[in-house]
């Protein structure tokens, strides 16, 4: 069950529903920042706040990467998930 995205690729519709949620929470966080950083840009709350954004945006970033990672090698994006299984052990000559 798969369907195009916009890079003409296949995406699994969890996976774009994922990045469409990232994206939005993105938003989300950038406002409420906003807010609490309103009153005073130097508290500990607002440096919070950004740290959230910085969170959620990275988390959007390390989608992206996974998907790309997994269009070129399938047995690439299995070991960087499971680098413990017999298929990716790495042996010294």
């Amino acid at each position: 069950m798969t369907i195009n995205a916009m890079r003409g690729g296949a995406k699994y519709k969890g996976t774009q529903m994922r990045d469409k949620q990232l994206s939005e929470m993105i938003e989300k966080k950038v406002t409420e920042a906003k807010q609490v950083c309103e009153a005073d840009e130097t508290s500990d709350e607002c440096k919070v706040a950004w740290d959230e954004v910085e969170e959620v945006s990275q988390a959007k970033a390390d989608l992206r990467l996974r998907l790309e990672v997994e269009k070129k090698d399938h047995l690439e994006s299995f070991c960087l998930e499971n680098p413990e299984t017999e298929e990716c052990r790495v042996y010294d000559d």
